[in-house]
């Protein structure tokens, strides 16, 4: 039987997606053989394209951290669990293709009627600002929050998931995306024309107590100035550190997996030595997971559990046949765009 993929062919722009058709893979020992219904497009994804993020392969690879299938042939030594059950996983690559052999430890039963699309963007995104809000920030009823790119995929499972906690929220992010953000129980702080140190000092007088920033690099020491004594800002993505200029970096194919710890680390150590105790810690998903991976697991449930409920409901910025892959991510580096690019089996 033959499947198609897609690939990296060489650390690049877009061009260096395509699409192959291959014999479809056999699972191995221990292993279940998934036939992708939707596959999540990430910024991890287009910086493993470019060849930057800590995560990238060697080429060729299939790219694509999330999705969510169903179970269509069990390798040896596997039990428990049933061709036609709905799962989803967070491989980090290979998520692209119409079928995935994966080990069956990281495969994570999904209770029926929930909609594919919708049902991975819980994985990478909603993980993220989960575990951000609860394992990193600690936040508590009636705190308040600064979300940076509030009107993105992570940005807005920060507001659904600050929603339900039942936090004050404050989101940067384009005019365009203002509506989305204010719909979603936030403030909007446009960055383009407003400085959202001050902004957040005018509205909250003494500051919020966690900002979440994905953009990293000195922009992380400004978002400390948002805080409140006693807040914290949690890092993540790191995407200028990775990438300079960010989405529009003309820097392809360069490996950089270190750059930007050494500041990184100077400003954890800057939030410990400084006066305030504004803290500056970290956050990977991927890191967590290995460390912790009944953790992981334990919080897409919960997360299932809140989508079953109606509590969240993750935005949908557009669906996307697997074909169309090269379409989706430059859509993605176009910027501006609200809640979560998909790829479908079905679309």
């Amino acid at each position: 039987m033959r499947y198609t993929r897609i690939i990296v062919t060489h650390y690049g722009g877009p061009d260096a997606l395509q699409v192959v058709e291959d014999e479809c893979p056999e699972p191995k020992r221990g292993e279940v053989r998934v036939r992708v219904l939707a596959a999540g497009v990430s910024l991890p994804d287009v910086m493993a394209r470019e060849g930057i993020h800590p995560e990238t392969p060697r080429v060729p690879f299939t790219p694509g951290w999330d999705l969510v299938g169903v179970v269509d042939r069990l390798g040896d030594g596997v039990s428990g669990i049933e061709p036609g059950q709905v799962v989803a996983a967070m491989p980090i690559s290979g998520a692209y293709a119409e079928f995935a052999c994966l080990p069956q430890l990281e495969l994570v039963p999904v209770p029926s009627g929930l909609d594919p699309a919708e049902t991975v963007s819980l994985i990478l995104n909603y993980i993220t600002a989960y575990q951000m809000l609860h394992r990193s920030a600690k936040v508590r009823e009636g705190q308040r929050v600064l979300i940076h790119g509030a009107a993105g995929g992570v940005g807005t499972a920060l507001l659904q998931l600050g929603r339900v906690a039942g936090l004050e929220m404050y989101g940067t992010c384009s005019s365009r995306g203002a509506p989305a953000v204010s719909g979603l129980g936030g403030v909007p702080i446009d960055y383009q024309h407003q400085d959202f140190v001050k902004e957040i000092h005018r509205l909250t007088r003494e500051g919020v107590d966690a900002v979440f920033d994905p953009i990293a690099g000195p922009h992380l020491w400004q978002s400390r100035k948002a805080l409140r004594p006693g807040g914290r800002v949690v890092g993540y993505g790191l995407s200028t550190s990775l990438r300079g200029e960010g989405l529009t970096s003309g820097r392809p194919g360069r490996r950089q997996r270190f750059r930007g710890t050494a500041l990184f680390g100077l400003y954890i150590a800057g939030g410990w030595l400084l006066p305030g105790q504004r803290r500056v810690v970290p956050y990977s998903i991927q890191t967590l997971k290995r460390l912790r991976p009944a953790m992981f697991q334990q919080d897409l449930k919960a997360l299932f559990d809140l989508l079953q409920r109606k509590e969240i409901k993750p935005l949908i910025a557009q669906r996307f046949r697997f074909a169309e892959a090269r379409q989706a991510q430059e859509l993605l580096e176009k910027g501006g765009v609200v809640g979560k690019i998909v790829l479908c089996a079905t679309e």
